[in-house]
């Protein structure tokens, strides 16, 4: 405990003594939807604190991983970083990211201020990693005009249900807008599944771990879990429910032709949305802006069908603001993180209306933002609000590895060269042989 004490000591000693002189702290995002929104709350801090600049830099996504796990062994990092509950676990284990919990208690942070479980995301054997700068659910995109053009209204996709065994109304809505070269849809006896022009329906698949807006929220609500809670050790993928659900979002294709092939989808993303070629899409709501904003169609958001529990169900994602353990300018850091993190800069970023402050009333905020271009984004938040209806992201030690090991698997049953039944409990055994 003395030694414990001496380096915390130690620790705000250093950082006090580095705010004196004028810094320029570096602070690296991967959105550059989000972008504007912090070079505001940069500007605005600066105001606030003139002896620190913050200098923003944005990189796509794998550059962005790229360039951080090649910081930390070049000490080249940046000072700040936003980071993703995939990734953090890895970073705490390999020493890489300030404990924030000795600054949160010297300045009387209150961790309290945020959705509730959002802060809890962050801590791991009792050590803070991050605040919590916003949260995402998942729901429905569609197409407004495709919708129309098969006599769908909004509300038909208000109440729709879902279960493994017939899809529900949930597959009979992707069935009425998937539409072949005849101009049959998967309702008729005539659609043509091998020439298929418009999708009812586009998924990503989610060849991965957590399946956030591919196969969660059809398994949550059927009562199964990724594993047995934060930094679990023991995964369920082995589960026959698991194996149900990921069968029939394969046979959505292998076997009715309702949806793209796997390949398709991994060589144009979600470019058939974008083409008007797909009627709908489940994706996070950190694509509101995105999509309701700059395609050349209307883009409506409908809530998550109901699963067999009678619930919707969504992943509850955030991430936070990270300092890299290697930041010559510590203190200045924990300012430019405690600011972000505080309800000035999450204000300034619900009025831009681009994601879901972690903070209530700034989400409040962008939701007016949304209101006032004329998109109503309630679903999501409403998903955020319902009781049980929302689920933790399966946050893990050995991402990397249960990664792979997932990947591979699905993609043999999404490519209809294994069932799911067939393969799952072998990749289950090597996932949970990780962690022994």
């Amino acid at each position: 405990m003395k030694k414990l004490l001496t380096l915390t000591a130690t620790l705000t000693t250093t950082l006090v003594s580095t705010a004196s002189a004028a810094t320029t702290i570096e602070y690296w995002l991967w959105d550059a939807n989000q972008q504007p929104a912090y070079q505001q709350c940069a500007a605005n801090f600066t105001r606030k604190n003139p002896d620190i600049t913050v200098k923003i830099t944005q990189k796509g996504w794998n550059d962005y991983w790229t360039g951080l796990t090649t910081g930390f062994v070049s000490g080249t990092a940046p000072d700040v970083f936003t980071n993703h509950l995939a990734y953090y676990p890895e970073f705490a284990s390999n020493n890489q990211l300030v404990d924030l919990n000795p600054l949160i208690k010297r300045d009387k942070v209150a961790t309290n201020v945020y959705f509730k479980g959002l802060a809890d995301l962050w801590v791991k054997n009792g050590k803070r990693y991050g605040l919590p700068k916003d949260f995402d659910t998942v729901g429905i995109f569609y197409n407004a005009d495709m919708l129309a053009k098969a006599g769908m209204k909004p509300t038909d996709l208000a109440n729709l249900t879902w279960n493994p065994k017939d899809g529900g109304t949930w597959q009979k809505a992707i069935a009425r807008l998937t539409v072949d070269r005849s101009g049959n849809n998967g309702l008729s006896p005539n659609f043509n599944k091998k020439q298929v022009k418009q999708y009812g329906y586009l998924t990503g698949y989610g060849a991965g771990f957590n399946g956030q807006t591919e196969w969660a929220f059809y398994t949550a609500p059927m009562g199964w879990k990724h594993n047995n809670g934060l930094f679990g050790t023991k995964y369920n993928y082995g589960d026959p429910r698991f194996a149900q659900a990921i069968q029939w979002l394969a046979d959505l294709n292998l076997k009715h032709g309702l949806i793209p092939s796997f390949k398709d989808v991994q060589s144009s993303g979600d470019g058939l949305f974008r083409a008007g070629q797909a009627a709908m899409f489940i994706n996070g709501s950190w694509m509101i802006s995105d999509f309701t904003q700059k395609l050349p169609f209307k883009v409506g958001i409908a809530p998550l069908p109901k699963g067999p529990n009678g619930k919707r169900m969504s992943m509850f994602n955030g991430l936070s603001d990270a300092i890299w353990v290697g930041s010559k300018n510590k203190e200045a850091a924990w300012k430019w993180v405690k600011y972000l993190a505080s309800v000035e800069c999450q204000n300034t970023v619900g009025r831009s209306g681009v994601v879901f402050p972690a903070i209530p009333s700034a989400t409040n905020l962008a939701v007016a933002a949304h209101k006032a271009r004329g998109v109503d984004v309630s679903s999501f938040v409403n998903q955020a609000k319902a009781p049980g209806g929302t689920f933790y992201f399966p946050i893990t030690d050995n991402a990397a590895q249960v990664n792979d090991i997932m990947t591979s698997t699905l993609q043999r049953v999404f490519l209809g060269q294994a069932k799911a039944s067939a393969v799952l409990k072998d990749a289950n055994a090597k996932v949970n042989a990780l962690f022994r």
